[in-house]
């Protein structure tokens, strides 16, 4: 699953959620936990507290008296952890158990009688008091307080073991969701995944429409793609059929020129320049039949190989210029595929190819790459068309104005100045990059196009 992708989104957005919801019930779950366990040891003090109660006596004169032996033998046993103590009402220790040997206890807080008070002292300890009336006679009466003291060892390592406890089975049971949610968005997301395979296939030729089974959710999606589809067939359709027409109408009185011509006496230059004229008028309407079906990127009509275009277009720009004896040299890979109609290849490859034969002194230089590995050129273009020539080049501050329809680089040379700025729109609609810049090589012009 992709960083970027919707799935991993989803999953990370439903993993946060479950990590703050486990996190909040862990906090509360060891909470109530801790407050049950004091409560357990509140109870538990209280007991031995009615233990001491039941075993305490009054002598006539009004004096407390213990046993020698409790029914509690912690109390009997040096550093048991339960501690015993008996108070007077001014505070004073009267009795304390034999675990209590070297044990100082806090004397407790005054309350009202028959009143107990439960706290955690500094030490840690749990201590319980309880006052308590204790009539000797009718008419006197002896208050004291007991108090029995815990350590609290044993409680923080039960809630220690209850923590860790917990925390492993939130943690697998996170996973174990986590896992679950995986598996759901995998299910879930499939048919988004179905749709991109479909479309990858149409841009590659294999499919012409969505075939695949989707959710209804997907129905009305899928539905406006395919309509979206055939209605580019049909458009593309239409503009071939009606341009093919007007080709075939103009082939009848180019065909009548070209015999007229060869049937009159001219002067052989002008013979020849006619000649040139009537080919650039077939080339014209060639370039114009390609392109007038460019209507955006292409990636939903094919694909064509840009190395057996530029091959074609520079065997037929050879005989055109044959008087300049130009050196056209095609550096490229066995193929280099670009997903566009092929017209649009011809038009741009053309019109670059033209402009540097037509300034070119002697060589020309036309570089076709393809980048297979991870990175592309600049960014996310993956193909490099490059054609540079050893002319004089164009100033950098007159780039920007012959891609403009009707500029052109040198007004005495002949040409509408519209061919720039139709490479400049095809690579635009292919979504792609044009520049241009000195020839570092050949110190001419240097034209590069990116196409994705």
């Amino acid at each position: 699953m992709k960083l970027d992708s919707l799935g991993f989104r989803l999953l990370l957005a439903a993993g946060m959620v479950l990590a703050a919801f486990f996190a909040l019930a862990a906090a509360i779950l060891e909470e109530a936990f801790w407050d049950s366990a004091e409560q357990t040891m509140k109870e538990k003090l209280q007991i031995h507290i009615y233990s001491l109660l039941s075993a305490a006596d009054l002598t006539p004169s009004g004096k407390l008296k213990m046993p020698q032996v409790l029914h509690e033998p912690r109390f009997a046993t040096p550093g048991s952890g339960l501690y015993g103590f008996i108070f007077q009402a001014d505070r004073r220790p009267v009795w304390r158990s034999a675990s209590a040997l070297g044990i100082d206890m806090v004397p407790p807080p005054f309350m009202t009688p028959g009143a107990s008070v439960f706290l955690q002292d500094d030490t840690g300890r749990f201590v319980l008091y309880h006052d308590i009336i204790w009539e000797v006679e009718r008419g006197r009466d002896r208050e004291f307080v007991f108090a029995v003291t815990d350590d609290s060892r044993e409680l923080i390592l039960q809630v220690a073991a209850f923590r860790q406890a917990l925390h492993r089975w939130l943690i697998a049971v996170t996973l174990l969701l986590m896992a679950v949610l995986f598996l759901v968005l995998r299910w879930g997301l499939q048919p988004l995944r179905n749709i991109v395979k479909d479309l990858t296939a149409i841009e590659r030729g294999e499919k012409t429409k969505l075939e695949g089974r989707y959710p209804s959710e997907l129905q009305g999606v899928a539905q406006t793609l395919n309509g979206l589809l055939a209605s580019e067939r049909a458009h593309l359709e239409r503009y071939r059929n009606t341009l093919a027409d007007l080709a075939h109408s103009l082939k009848t009185p180019l065909a009548i020129l070209r015999g007229s011509l060869d049937k009159v006496q001219w002067d052989e230059e002008i013979l020849q320049t006619c000649q040139a004229q009537l080919t650039r008028m077939n080339q014209i309407i060639e370039y114009q039949l390609q392109r007038a079906a460019a209507k955006g990127p292409k990636k939903l009509t094919g694909k064509a190989d840009a190395v057996a275009v530029a091959g074609k277009i520079i065997a037929s720009l050879r005989k055109v210029y044959a008087d300049k004896a130009l050196t056209i040299e095609l550096d490229g890979e066995v193929a280099c595929w670009v997903y566009c109609e092929e017209g649009d290849l011809y038009e741009i490859v053309g019109n670059l190819l033209d402009n540097a034969c037509k300034w070119a002194r002697s060589h020309i230089r036309v570089g076709l790459y393809q980048q297979t590995s991870n990175a592309a050129y600049r960014g996310r273009y993956r193909v490099l068309l490059q054609i540079e020539d050893d002319g004089p080049g164009i100033p950098e501050d007159q780039l920007a104005d012959i891609l403009q329809r009707g500029v052109r680089a040198d007004q005495n040379t002949q040409g509408h100045g519209i061919g720039m700025a139709v490479v400049n729109e095809l690579v635009y609609l292919l979504e792609g990059q044009l520049e241009g810049y000195r020839s570092e090589r050949l110190h001419g012009m240097c034209w590069r196009v990116y196409l994705p």
